[in-house]
């Protein structure tokens, strides 16, 4: 294992579709609205929510290996800390760079933005530390999924939305939905898998409070809200914005595969397929503001 090997998978590049899709689509909406588009708030934006997701998944990292949640048993994928490829002090130091990135985004984002992105900004710099890192770490409790929901949806694409436009409208909160529904479904897969080892570690998940049963019933749930959304959508925005129905099928094999298969490595396919969708998803639905747009 190199030293640039283990940063990348520390780095986890794969879930940065999660960060970077609310993104496109918040700016999409904003020049389907108004017919333009700020391409330099719009690369702060992805620079600065990539950054955080890097750092928050850094802090995991280490985080997770500090509290001996990361064992030899975890059937996820291996992490840098827990093998000794890479020392906690140096992932550490890595997120913390990571967070300072993402500030220098963000400085610039407040020039033209003003005082709702130091709100937004705090928020989520807080929030991707407090994921793992403080005294009561979100990722250790029930409230992850509505975590993910909120700032990968709600508050990603509102917020890109409003760099655009210096406003914020019910349709951007409601285009952020079915993204921010997605993206708490990939976090159910992970807590889902790990959810043997989490409850003998005494990480009290959703997935350990509530049993694989009903979590299994919460993730067709969060699948089948994010298609719900649609039909609303296009009720405001146009019927082409049913266009990320295209992708339903791939919803509901992922549905069928997520309550029959035992828990075990496959989830860890699931939880990459279930990114893959989220990313999909979000893809089409830029694609059909772009369609209906100026």
């Amino acid at each position: 294992m190199t030293p640039l090997h283990a940063w990348l998978l520390a780095c986890r590049p794969k879930t940065l579709p999660v960060s970077l899709s609310p993104v496109l689509v918040g700016s999409a909406l904003a020049w389907q609205q108004h017919g333009t588009l700020l391409w330099l708030p719009l690369l702060a934006a992805a620079l600065g929510a990539a950054f955080i997701q890097i750092g928050t998944n850094l802090f995991n990292d280490v985080g997770d290996f500090l509290r001996g949640t990361d064992t030899p048993e975890r059937i996820g994928p291996r992490r840098a800390t827990a093998e000794g490829w890479l020392s906690p002090r140096a992932v550490a130091a890595g997120a913390w760079l990571c967070f300072v990135l993402a500030f220098a985004c963000g400085i610039y984002l407040v020039w033209h933005g003003g005082w709702p992105i130091v709100a937004i900004g705090l928020a989520s710099l807080t929030a991707g530390w407090a994921y793992t890192g403080g005294p009561r770490p979100i990722a250790y409790g029930p409230l992850g999924e509505i975590f993910v929901f909120v700032f990968f949806g709600l508050v990603a694409v509102g917020g890109s939305f409003y760099l655009q436009t210096l406003t914020l409208t019910a349709q951007a909160l409601l285009l952020a939905s079915p993204v921010g529904l997605l993206a708490a479904a990939v976090i159910s897969v992970n807590n889902y898998r790990d959810r043997d080892g989490d409850a003998r570690s005494g990480k009290n998940t959703l997935a350990v409070r509530v049993g694989r049963p009903a979590m299994r019933r919460i993730y067709a749930l969060q699948l089948l809200a994010a298609y719900l959304c649609l039909p609303l959508l296009a009720l405001q925005l146009g019927p082409v914005l049913l266009l990320p129905l295209l992708s339903a099928p791939l919803a509901l094999r992922l549905g069928r595969r997520f309550a029959r298969e035992t828990p075990g490595p496959v989830f860890n396919t699931l939880l990459a397929q279930t990114a893959a969708l989220q990313l999909l998803f979000s893809l089409l639905l830029t694609g059909a503001l772009l369609l209906s747009g100026h």
